[in-house]
């Protein structure tokens, strides 16, 4: 309600609220920021005065974030009885490792295949509309809220601080993690692209349970602390205010590549269509089956594209295509994970599947197969020159041969009626699947036409098969 987001704010403005903010622009200070968001956890009792707060989280346990509207009354009127839409994301504190952050997430995807790094518990949050997880980005969620509503959002962190640790001796020392959640209202475009809003928290994520003992650890030290030391530190707040912050690096690519979903307002979670978003126009060149080295960025673009690796376009940017074809096995298994990196391996190498079965045949006419058989009985010499295509077949069914054949024939499959097989003293033994399935592989054989009123006839005959088109 109106009034208890009031009442919260108020309580939230006292001095004991008031947080580093060495982060923000140098004019923000006396700046009113128009959303606070609350992270209802405790925050560490061991942190000093200046330091920014650091709170402790349980893995895969849900925790609430509480979305208030901060505004003045007349402040931001375009969003008044409007949706805007917020993006959480859980990134890494340390500078060190943001410039590694893909590589470090993708290590994580490797170890960990079908978890996301951060998700909603979406039964127990309120006010929140059309939620999303985009299948490539583990580490965020997004959704959108009414800022005069009641929103909490309850998000569950699943990795831990030490599964980014090196071992080192005497145990291992868990990395923090940045909560960050960016507020955008809509364009003209209605489209949530301008940027209203972002702020973070320092937080660890210990195994379940892990965070409480940590925290009752620091209460401890801190009891058996001098008053005079006591005083350097701040007290455990109840609570975890999220402080203003620069909007995350990616927030240019989120402009860019607004998700069309967000312009409904329908339940569905998780969607992945709503996150592919495509770099290019769709006016685009025909499909190049094989990537080469001359290509340049904007031509990898598109080949990554049109062979479905479109959610890796954007960690491909500037890669030519010497770059894409220099990559091992392993490098684009570290990048895409597993399953994707092994796919773009063999369509960067241009690898193909081996049919399960390839047989050849060669289009004759009567008289050129006769002088073959006269040759073959030694009774002539033959000057003809067989030429042979090659049928590669993969289900191994009467179906599929007829369907490559008339694409021999250049005619449509509704003019083969039926395919049979010479069979012993010269018989016609319908071609069946079974039959198909205990061909030799590389066989030869020679197709003759028989023309009909109708339906085309396939006829085998030792070596031979034999087709029947329809006139029509």
């Amino acid at each position: 309600t109106p009034e208890w987001h009031s009442a919260l704010s108020d309580v939230l403005a006292l001095p004991i609220f008031k947080q580093e903010e060495s982060n923000l622009p140098p004019d923000s200070e006396n700046k009113i920021l128009p959303f606070q968001y609350v992270l209802c956890a405790a925050t560490s009792p061991a942190i000093k005065l200046h330091d920014e707060t650091l709170t402790y989280l349980n893995q895969g346990q849900s925790y609430e974030i509480r979305m208030l509207d901060n505004r003045k009354l007349g402040e931001l009127p375009e969003i008044t009885g409007k949706m805007v839409k917020s993006i959480i994301r859980v990134v890494f504190h340390d500078r060190r490792l943001q410039y590694t952050e893909h590589q470090q997430l993708e290590g994580w995807r490797w170890n960990r295949p079908g978890d996301r790094i951060l998700d909603l518990d979406i039964p127990m949050s309120v006010g929140m509309v059309d939620p999303r997880a985009n299948p490539t980005q583990l580490n965020t969620v997004e959704f959108l809220w009414d800022p005069s509503k009641r929103t909490s959002v309850f998000i569950q962190v699943h990795c831990i601080s030490t599964e980014f640790t090196m071992r080192k001796h005497g145990g291992e020392k868990g990395v923090p993690f940045r909560i960050q959640i960016d507020t955008f209202k809509e364009n003209d475009g209605e489209e949530y692209t301008e940027h209203l809003h972002s702020a973070s928290c320092q937080v660890k994520v210990f195994k379940p349970k892990g965070a409480d003992r940590k925290q009752k650890t620091d209460r401890e030290k801190m009891e058996k602390r001098a008053p005079q030391e006591k005083e350097k530190y701040q007290p455990s707040y109840e609570t975890t205010i999220l402080t203003e912050c620069s909007p995350w690096p990616e927030v240019t690519y989120v402009n860019n590549s607004p998700s069309p979903g967000f312009n409904s307002s329908h339940n569905s979670f998780p969607v992945a269509e709503g996150f592919l978003h495509h770099p290019f126009p769709c006016h685009q060149p025909p499909h190049l089956h094989n990537l080469l080295p001359a290509a340049t960025p904007q031509d990898a673009q598109q080949w990554l594209h049109r062979n479905r690796f479109s959610p890796f376009c954007r960690l491909f940017t500037n890669f030519s295509g010497a770059d894409l074809l220099k990559l091992t096995r392993e490098d684009v298994i570290q990048i895409c994970g597993p399953a994707d990196g092994i796919r773009l391996f063999n369509a960067l190498k241009g690898r193909v599947v081996r049919p399960r079965l390839t047989v050849y045949v060669c289009q004759e006419s009567q008289q050129a197969r006769e002088q073959q058989q006269k040759h073959e009985n030694g009774d002539a010499a033959s000057s003809t020159f067989f030429v042979y295509h090659a049928i590669y077949l993969e289900d191994l069914t009467a179906v599929e041969l007829t369907e490559k054949i008339a694409q021999l024939f250049n005619i449509s499959p509704r003019q083969i009626s039926q395919i049979f097989k010479q069979g012993p003293t010269g018989i016609h033994v319908l071609v069946s699947d079974e039959m198909i399935q205990n061909f030799q592989d590389e066989v030869c054989f020679v197709l003759d036409t028989m023309k009909g009123e109708c339906h085309s006839v396939v006829f085998f005959y030792h070596k031979y098969w034999r087709v029947e088109k329809c006139l029509w």
